[in-house]
This record gives structure tokens, C-alpha cells and sequence, in this order.
């Protein structure tokens, strides 16, 4: 059986397209609630059902938008053309969602709604194809492990971009107008976004044909999907673990600004978090061949858990103390992306391997819908449990309103970890099984 290794020059390639994607990805999980509430000047429970209704709708695009790049035919192939197609307008609807109009704050409300809807419809135009990429660059499953680091080190490079230059930028390219200020920093965003989507598409390839001559029913590729159990589980894997991730990171601004009192100190505890999960990025591959995938996940996510919750009891005076759990529990959370997004693919091999049809862009779409339906939950919960407690932006706040904020940072976000490692524990597609799946297609193909 041949090996399909890739050239390090084309995972380079690839992972430039994730680190595209989170320049507007990570800005929207970090600073756009904050954005909203405190620059834009909506409330926080208006933002957080605009939250909740535009990326509701937008989660039901990715499996329509799965179903057109699975049928799209071109000479670049199936999901490489998206790239192409939509880094312009991804970096245009961009800067028009942190641009703050002279309007009413009903008219900003609207403006809201129409440019957020129509940014994530962009983005599954672009990431949907992008993410099913992975599952046709090569069709060898230990390799992809191996794409999928590439990938969130360029995931997570991209947070870090955005941690280090957001605020910086925002008030040299605004000065005393942080709406001034957030508009042409996304502009910036935009342009290196475009470019490095642009470097994707030229830099893979596809590999990953399927053998068969006429095309699948959409009913046949759907039924497939509700009957793969592994697929299964990782729809509420993703759906728990982007519900806690939307709830902490969207909390971290306001727990510095109003209980920590530091605003200052923010942006360096979102880089130790995020250079931390980088490095556990980096240990994915070594890790995940001498533990297995799933269990991997499974005491990884467990143990980010536990820091999560620990971090409630910490005072936020002991700033050496919190920035140690949170490199703690970033470094241990770092690996499960890739591990995660490794194992979509491998369930397109096995819906292959188990019904005789691939559909690689349905079902990685399928994925991002879990993906996306838990940063809906998530983000707008943050508007809602901050409205809740009874926050007030730019205001002094309640004892109430600090012990909403302090759950959001710890507790809450623990019990989604919690969550997301109890299904991981049903996962079946382990090493042996993979192994004989990977080797049974490729003598198909052979054949």
C-alpha cells in the first residue's frame, strides 16, 4: 500500500487557508460581543439574539453548501475553486460587520443582522469546501493526523495574530475612536486573509477520487450520514466543545475590564492561551500514535476540565496563578482540534468503506453545522447570561453581574469540556479498525 505523503511545502500551504479563515473566525469568538456591547452600542441581550438568529440560520447553509461542492466539477476540482471564488468578498463582508454606521440603534440593529448574516453565509461559502479539502489531499489517515496539525498550528497562529495586533491597532488607527479603529484593523485582516486563501488553493492539490461513475442520490448521501455512528458522536462533540469555547473566550475581555480590573493584561492572557494550545498542537501527532485518537481526546479534554473549574477559585489579584491554569488547560486542549477534524475524514472512509459512496463535503459540512450550532449556543449565551446577571456596558457592575462573568470564565465552560469527553468515550473507529479500512479502500481503488 503506498504511503501518500505530502510535501511539507503543501500542509504549509493548506494550514495558510485555516490561518485565513480565524483572522475573522477568532476576531468574531475574542472581541465581537465586546465589540458590540461596548464600541457598536447595542445591549448585550440584543447582540446576543442577534447572535443566536443569524449563525441559527447560517448553521443550516453548511449542509446545503456540502451538497453543492460534493457535486461541483471543475478543472481545479471539487472544493479548491471556493477558495478562488470567495476570498474577495469573505475580506469585503468582513470589514463591514466592525463598521459602526451613523445610525439609530434600531438602524444599527438591522446593520447588524444584515452584515453578520451575510458574513457567515461567505464564510461557509469558503470554509465548507476549505475543511473537506483535508479529506481528499491524501487518502492515508495517519497522514491526515499530520495535515490536521498543520492546520491549527495555522488555526491558532491566526488567533495569535489577532491577539497580538487587534488592540494595538485598533487605537493607532483610530486614536480616541475605537470604531474608526476596529473598521480599518479588519481591513488589514482582510487583505492578508484574501491573499493567503489565494496561496491555498495554489499550493494543494486533490487526490481523493471516488470510484463511481454516476452521481449519488442526495437521499442515499443523507441516509449514509444519519446512520454513521461515528459522524454521530462527533456532532455533540462539536456541538459541547464550541458551546465552552464561545463562553470563555467571549468572556475574557469583560472578566479583565470589570473584575480583574487589568483591561491592559487581556490581549497577553489570550496569547498565553492560545501559544499554549499551539504547542499542544505540535505534540498531536507524537500523541496520538502512542495513546490513540480517541482516548487521547478523552483525557486531554478531562483534564482541561478540571483547570477550568479550578480557575473559579483563583483571586484575580494572583495574576501569576491564573496565567498558569490557563496555559495549563490551553496546553492540554491544544491537540483535540486536530484530532477531531483528523476524524471527520476518517468517517468519510468509513462511509465509503461501510455503503461504497463518499461524500466528503456532506459530511465534513455536517461537521461544521455541529461546529457552528455549538458557537451559536455559545455566543449567544454570553449576551444572555451577561444580561442575566444584569451587566451594563461602560458602567461600574453589580455583584451579580462580576459572578455571571466569573462563571463564564470557569464553570461553565468546564461542563462543556465534561460533556464533549463523556460522548467521545462511545467513539469506534479506532486504530485497527482504521487500519483495515484504510487498506480495504485502497485495494478498491486498485482494483
Amino acid at each position: 500500500m503506498s504511503t501518500h505523503r505530502l510535501s511539507v511545502k503543501e500542509k504549509s500551504a493548506y494550514a495558510l487557508g485555516d490561518t485565513a479563515s480565524n483572522l475573522f473566525f477568532q476576531t468574531f469568538m475574542f472581541y465581537l460581543m465586546f465589540f458590540y456591547t461596548d464600541v457598536f452600542g447595542i445591549s448585550a441581550a440584543a447582540a446576543g439574539t442577534m447572535l443566536a438568529v443569524t449563525r441559527l440560520w447560517d448553521t443550516f447553509n453548511d449542509p446545503i453548501m456540502g451538497i453543492i461542492a460534493d457535486r461541483t466539477k471543475t478543472r481545479w476540482g471539487k472544493f479548491r475553486p471556493y477558495l478562488l471564488w470567495g476570498a474577495i468578498p469573505f475580506g469585503i463582508i468582513g470589514v463591514a460587520v466592525f463598521t459602526t454606521p451613523d445610525f439609530s440603534p434600531e438602524g444599527k440593529l438591522i446593520y447588524a443582522y444584515i452584515t453578520y448574516t451575510l458574513m457567515m453565509m461567505v464564510y461557509t461559502f469558503v470554509n465548507i469546501p476549505y475543511s473537506a479539502l483535508m479529506g481528499v489531499i491524501t487518502p492515508d489517515s495517519i497522514e491526515r493526523t499530520s495535515v490536521s496539525s498543520y492546520r491549527f498550528v495555522g488555526t491558532f497562529s491566526g488567533g495569535l495574530i489577532i491577539q497580538f495586533f487587534t488592540t494595538p491597532l485598533v487605537k493607532k488607527l483610530g486614536g480616541d475612536n475605537p470604531a474608526v479603529g476596529y473598521q480599518w484593523t479588519m481591513a488589514v485582516f482582510a487583505i492578508a486573509a484574501a491573499v493567503m486563501f489565494f496561496i491555498t488553493f495554489a499550493g494543494t492539490k486533490e487526490r481523493v477520487i471516488p470510484k463511481q461513475s454516476k452521481r449519488t442520490p442526495l437521499k442515499s448521501d443523507l441516509k449514509d450520514l444519519m446512520t454513521n455512528k461515528p459522524w454521530l458522536i462527533l456532532f455533540f462533540v462539536g456541538i459541547f466543545t464550541l458551546s465552552y469555547v464561545s463562553i470563555r473566550n467571549g468572556s475574557i475581555l469583560y472578566y479583565f475590564k470589570y473584575y480583574a480590573q487589568r483591561e491592559d493584561l487581556a490581549n497577553w492572557f489570550m496569547i498565553s492561551g492560545t501559544g499554549a494550545n499551539l504547542l499542544g498542537v505540535f505534540a498531536t501527532h507524537w500523541l496520538s500514535e502512542r495513546f490513540g485518537k480517541g482516548r487521547l481526546y478523552c483525557i486531554l479534554m478531562i483534564g482541561s476540565a478540571l483547570m477550568l473549574a479550578g480557575f473559579y477559585f483563583i483571586p484575580p489579584s494572583n495574576l501569576g496563578l491564573l496565567f498558569t491554569v490557563n496555559i495549563i488547560s490551553a496546553l492540554l486542549a491544544g491537540p483535540t482540534a486536530p484530532l477531531v477534524w483528523a476524524m471527520y475524514a476518517d468517517c468519510a472512509d468509513y462511509s465509503e468503506w461501510k455503503n461504497g459512496r463518499r461524500a466528503t463535503g456532506l459530511i465534513f459540512s455536517a461537521a461544521t453545522f455541529a461546529q457552528k450550532a455549538g458557537w451559536t449556543v455559545g455566543g449567544a449565551l454570553v449576551g444572555w447570561i451577561l444580561a442575566s446577571y444584569g451587566y451594563q456596558a461602560n458602567m461600574e457592575q453589580s455583584a451579580d453581574s462580576i459572578a455571571g462573568i466569573r462563571l463564564m470564565m470557569s464553570v461553565y465552560p468546564a461542563i462543556g469540556a465534561i460533556l464533549a469527553a463523556a460522548c467521545f468515550s462511545f467513539y469506534p473507529l479506532r486504530e485497527p479498525l482504521m487500519a483495515q479500512i484504510t487498506k480495504e479502500l485502497d485495494e478498491r481503488s486498485d482494483s
